[in-house]
């Protein structure tokens, strides 16, 4: 589907109208946006539109890396959406020229939706395809901050363990946060490099570019990058602590064992010396013999789990 809008030089919005029509006609500025376009729709594209081949081809292979390339009529910019709601990775493409804006997504993007109702809800006059850029880039970055804040409510969650979960359910749910970190910067150092580079580039520096307003969308992933990689840390701490925990716990169980086992050790060598066959062994036909070394094999035990107790070995 394609949605087209156009500002006269009078300030008039008029939508739906056919590219041909944008291309040819005389307008302040339009916006055209390939919303999960068709492979009849994707040919507009090389013709009228008569971008070049390797950005198209970039349009058409999904979640590249975050760029800017310049053509010599167009700056053509890739970059990632992430829905607030369950982070899935989108991208979104954009083509600007001297008079137009155009946007290319093969997902449903609500980033150009809202941009969309916002230019509806003010005066035009104030618009130009450079606004729907910077707001475009903003929106995007906007969506980041939920899915980070919701990673960090998951290790908070997997740190206090209130529901005491197994150590390994919570370190299932520790390496898929980590996962989902690693994930999300992929998409956030590249788009501050993006960023970065349109604040210092040349090519957009006739006035067009308000370096102050994408200053502030580069301090937001800027602080973005700054909490992933503070999280990323915490996710390493969390880790080495829950694999030191269990490795302390099974030096204790193992410390148990051996005490437990070194009480049985002299019970054993007396339950297996008079456990032998032979005939000639005086003790076995004493009255009370039995009794006796019931309190023999009592004592030693006694006295053995007093002395490792006294040792701290039950702590």
């Amino acid at each position: 589907m394609i949605h087209t809008l156009a500002i006269t030089f009078d300030n008039q919005l008029i939508e739906h109208l056919p590219i041909e029509e944008l291309v040819r006609g005389n307008y302040a500025w339009y916006w055209i946006d390939f919303d999960q376009a068709t492979t009849h729709e994707i040919d507009y594209l090389y013709h009228p539109l008569e971008f070049h081949p390797l950005s198209i081809e970039d349009c058409l292979h999904n979640l590249q890396r975050p760029k800017i390339d310049y053509f010599d009529t167009y700056t053509f910019f890739v970059t990632h959406s992430l829905t607030p709601s369950n982070g899935d990775k989108g991208e979104l493409n954009l083509f600007v020229g001297e008079n137009y804006i155009v946007t290319f997504h093969q997902e449903p993007s609500t980033v150009t939706e809202r941009v969309k109702a916002k230019l509806s809800n003010e005066s035009v006059s104030n618009w130009t395809q450079y606004s729907i850029l910077y707001h475009l880039l903003d929106q995007l970055v906007d969506d980041y901050f939920p899915i980070m804040y919701r990673i960090e409510d998951s290790l908070a969650e997997i740190d206090d363990n209130p529901t005491n979960r197994t150590m390994e359910k919570l370190l299932d749910e520790l390496f898929g946060t980590r996962h989902k970190l690693l994930s999300l910067r992929h998409s956030v150092v590249p788009m501050k490099d993006l960023i970065h580079a349109i604040m210092n580039t040349e090519k957009l520096s006739d006035g067009t570019i308000k370096r102050e307003y994408y200053s502030d969308i580069y301090d937001h992933l800027l602080k973005l990058a700054e909490l992933i990689e503070s999280n990323r840390e915490l996710t390493t701490d969390i880790r080495d602590s829950y694999i030191s925990y269990n490795s302390h716990h099974s030096n204790r169980v193992m410390q148990i064992l051996t005490v437990i086992t070194t009480i049985f050790m002299p019970l054993s060598f007396l339950a297996g010396l008079y456990g032998m066959n032979f005939l000639h062994m005086p003790e076995l036909h004493w009255k009370y013999g039995y009794f006796i070394l019931l309190f023999i094999m009592a004592t030693i035990a006694i006295s053995m789990f007093i002395l490792f107790k006294r040792k701290g070995w039950f702590k």
